[in-house]
């Protein structure tokens, strides 16, 4: 049987919307939904769908049970199904993962955020994303190390607050829980027993680098990996016979081999870009990242290599944002793209064709319509009306002129 938990998904199922909850129902087809209170009838009128509530009522009667049970299923057998977001009926579906993940998970973590036995560990990334869900709650907990989660509206004080009074010697982030608490102001008000830092999800600008460095004391380390193939290169935190190069992805981690390539498939020479592949036992596999290596063997990050745009760590389809906005009744044509934002890295920006003004009021409701369809984090931030879209000679949004063109604005006049 097939059961859907909020958990277990790319989002919160609050802040998924009705349209991005059915998409993941209709492609794994689960039997039951288990929701918090806030969440029951998100759900109710699903075809052949139960819809459990797990209220106070319910986690009493679970009292009733034994805690421990024998497992009566196999290495291979399916686990979770784990959806990154963006996932659409155009995308590929979601990823599966079987039960013996968890055993690669903790060689993985053992590396990309150097968790050992007796570390105080925290990651307050949501279990709802991939970074929260693997390593900050199953891999460490597989490892038998104390993890601390973050719970409720994130607030970059409350976290450093909590990393001084835990005594926390480990911490994962995404890239933006740093420019976050670089933000806030108030990082010199604590004393921490920080030893090893990580960060995923996207690069770590060089002035938040600094300042997290400075702040704890010790190099923040690059984890990077893919929903799919999972952990392939790592700085290895706290680990003293390797050298955190900054700006580095680090190198692969033991029994992965990871190349950059020519579309050609031949090996890319040092720094020469190119696209990131893992070796897997049925060929080379793309990350849609581009990046190149330098003389010493480190991996540098050079931009997605497709439409995905990746925001404060969240991994956004354009064509998923797209379809939302183009169920409006006054859009026309709608393109999406990233666009550089100093806290998130990228924010989604729409560029619309419509026959309505485009004011700012049009422009947020455009954005509270995307809001309550898809993620909460999918909306686009930025709204542009244009009276017509780039088109390649299939007649398709040709993106690329619009990335290239913001590229341009972005550039001060000389």
């Amino acid at each position: 049987m097939n059961v859907l938990v909020h958990k277990l998904v790319d989002v919160p199922l609050q802040e998924l919307g009705p349209d991005g909850l059915r998409l993941r129902i209709d492609d794994c087809t689960p039997r039951l939904l288990l929701v918090a209170p806030s969440q029951a009838d998100i759900a109710r009128d699903v075809p052949g769908l139960t819809t459990v509530v797990a209220d106070d009522a319910f986690l009493a009667g679970l009292a009733r049970y034994p805690d421990r049970h024998a497992a009566d299923t196999r290495a291979d057998d399916l686990a979770v199904f784990q959806y990154t977001s963006g996932t659409t009926r155009e995308l590929p579906a979601a990823v599966r993962h079987t039960h013996r993940s968890i055993v690669t998970l903790m060689v993985a973590a053992l590396y990309g955020t150097g968790i050992r036995p007796g570390d105080q560990f925290f990651c307050p990334s949501s279990p709802a994303w991939g970074h929260g869900l693997w390593h900050g709650t199953l891999g460490p907990l597989a490892l038998g190390v104390t993890t601390g989660a973050f719970a409720g509206k994130f607030d970059a004080d409350r976290l450093l607050r909590a990393l001084a009074e835990h005594g926390i010697t480990n911490l994962s982030a995404a890239a933006t829980h740093y420019r976050m608490m670089k933000s806030a102001g108030t990082a010199e008000r604590y004393r921490y027993a920080i030893r090893k830092l990580s960060f995923t999800g996207e690069p770590l600008d060089e002035a938040t680098r600094v300042f997290v460095e400075a702040t704890f004391g010790t190099p923040v380390c690059s984890m990077y990996g893919t929903t799919e193939v999972g952990v392939i290169l790592a700085s290895y935190p706290g680990a003293p016979d390797f050298a955190v190069k900054p700006g580095s992805l680090g190198k692969p981690v033991p029994g992965v081999e990871v190349e950059v390539q020519r579309p050609d498939g031949t090996r890319c020479a040092a720094d020469e870009a190119g696209e990131i592949l893992v070796k897997r036992r049925d060929g080379w596999f793309p990350t849609k990242d581009r990046g190149w290596t330098d003389a010493d063997g480190y991996f540098f990050h050079g931009g997605r290599a497709d439409d995905v745009i990746i925001s404060a760590g969240w991994t956004i389809s354009a064509v998923e944002v797209e379809g939302a906005l183009l169920k409006h009744g006054d859009v026309r044509e709608a393109a999406v793209i990233g666009v550089p934002d100093q806290l998130r890295g990228l924010v989604v920006k729409a560029f619309i064709v419509s026959p309505r003004h485009g004011d700012d009021a049009f422009a947020r409701e455009l954005q509270e319509w995307t809001r309550t369809r898809l993620a909460q984090h999918e909306y686009p931030r930025q709204v542009e009306f244009v009276a017509e879209l780039p088109k390649t000679p299939a007649g398709k949004v040709n993106r690329k002129v619009l990335r290239e063109r913001e590229a341009g604005a972005s550039v001060p006049a000389p």
